[in-house]
């Protein structure tokens, strides 16, 4: 199976007919091949994005919402589908992929479909001398590099507002998880969304797909879900044309458990947080500090969950862990344990590659569930992310304690709070430096609410009217009276 790009409503190789493989994480095969862009293809995939956004642009809201909704009934009826894509395209887990990825990717598409439809501007009235009133507009080509760890969700979750407003769009997915963005493209030509308003093309960052992309001049925008490096080095290129940016990067999260929490929730809800899609997720929480008085209780319960999570085949439905990304990435999950060890940490849950798979997956890049304890916050453990099923467990004495040791840290994307005392919830929510906060649950998310990061995990924030506000352009109009 070869994997092309999309461009201008049909699926090209490269000019120069170069590919690059792509391997199935759970068991290390090879899925089939991808066609590896760069320059010429972006430019041909901006050009198209370009001449569609002439008709586009100008499309009634309420037939791009009519379209955006037919490709949601789309996506729903490839449920299935779509979640065997994802699957096999980053290891996770089958149901995982059904009740989250592909869930969440219809539903994107709905909620800016019908958010566009009650967006308002404003109105100024200098005191009978003149009016003024503003009219907001699509920005024009929007260039969307998504990751693999949620490849569907976090790329719909660009695609759809970007479209809703009237924008035109070149996607450069992860070149590791390339399925689902392509097979998006084929539910869009059926959706009946015109030729050339959403272009795919794929290869890899630096010197590929991706830099072309960020410093093309005829892209308008850059929306980036990635790591800090990344974004810094997209900052740069996209500088010289000026393009609005919008960057959701890394994170090293922080959970924070009071005393009085109420442990059997936390417990639960902790072993999803830590360990789904087997901790490649930017708002896991891989730090976490639990007040002295509980710590002993929580490190015993936690650490025995833990090492009683199912880990193998992504496609059997009792999975909960499934395998890391690539052998690489697995690698440098690894590299870290070592790290642990010579710091001084002791390993009290997982740290291995899991024995007993099945044959068709014994080659797969696993790895169980990992607890972590005895670190110093100095630690890179604790300090890096590390993007794998392994968190660190230490304890602290006061809140105060706890938030002040939670924000020296360079990344501030989410945090999550467990307490019964709401008082102490609130101030803690307040002082804490992350861009989400979850108090008593994680990852419970209102698509209105503003989603992004602050200090080096990101710029700016998109969800709701936020999306729009970078998603569109606001000019304003004075009429004499």
């Amino acid at each position: 199976m070869v994997t092309r790009h999309f461009i201008d409503g049909a699926f090209v190789s490269s000019e120069t007919g170069e590919q690059f493989d792509n391997l199935n994480p759970a068991t290390g095969e090879r899925i089939g091949s991808v066609t590896l862009g760069g320059a010429s293809e972006i430019d041909r995939a901006v050009q198209a994005a370009r001449r569609a956004f002439a008709t586009w642009g100008r499309m009634p809201v309420a037939e791009r919402s009519r379209l955006l909704h037919r490709l949601a009934d789309l996506i729903e009826a490839h449920q299935d589908e779509l979640a065997q894509l994802e699957a096999k395209d980053t290891g996770k887990p089958i149901a995982l992929a059904r009740r989250l990825d592909i869930a969440r990717a219809s539903a994107n598409f709905r909620f800016f479909a019908d958010a566009v439809k009650m967006l308002s501007t404003e109105t100024f009235d200098m005191d009978g001398q003149a009016l003024n009133y503003a009219l907001r507009r699509p920005v024009g080509v929007a260039g969307l590099i998504s990751p693999w760890n949620l490849p569907l969700l976090l790329l719909t979750w660009k695609v759809a507002p970007a479209l809703a407003a009237g924008n035109t769009v070149v996607a450069k997915p992860a070149e590791l998880t390339p399925l689902t963005a392509t097979r998006l493209a084929e539910l869009i030509q059926e959706a009946g969304i015109p030729d050339g308003v959403y272009n795919v093309v794929h290869g890899f960052g630096p010197g590929s797909a991706g830099e072309a992309l960020t410093r093309h001049p005829g892209v308008d925008l850059i929306s980036l879900t990635g790591e800090t490096v990344t974004g810094k080095a997209i900052m740069a290129q996209a500088a010289p044309t000026l393009k609005r940016l919008s960057f959701e990067l890394g994170g090293k999260n922080s959970l924070i458990i009071l005393e009085d929490a109420d442990f059997d929730r936390l417990i639960e809800t902790t072993l999803q947080s830590s360990f789904s899609n087997q901790g490649e997720v930017c708002l896991s929480p891989a730090r976490i500090l639990v007040q002295e008085g509980l710590y002993d209780q929580f490190v015993e319960e936690f650490s025995r969950r833990a090492a009683a999570m199912r880990v193998g085949d992504p496609l059997d439905g009792a999975t909960e862990v499934g395998a890391l990304i690539s052998e690489e990435h697995r690698n440098k999950v690894e590299a870290y344990l070592e790290v642990a060890r010579q710091d001084g940490g002791q390993i009290v849950a997982g740290g291995r590659r899991p024995s007993g798979l099945p044959a068709h997956v014994a080659h797969g890049y696993f790895l169980e569930p990992t607890v972590i304890t005895g670190l110093s916050d100095a630690s890179r453990v604790v300090q890096e992310e590390i993007f794998g099923p392994v968190v660190t467990i230490q304890p602290f004495k006061t809140a105060e304690e706890a938030v002040a040791r939670a924000n020296a840290t360079r990344y501030g994307l989410s945090a999550t709070i467990w307490t019964q005392n709401l008082t102490k919830a609130h101030r803690i929510a307040a002082e804490l430096e992350a861009g989400i906060i979850w108090i008593n649950t994680w990852f419970l998310r209102d698509l209105r609410t503003p989603f992004g990061g602050m200090k080096e995990s990101g710029i700016g924030r998109e969800g709701g009217v936020h999306s729009f506000e970078f998603y569109t352009e606001l000019k304003n109009v004075c009429i004499k009276l």
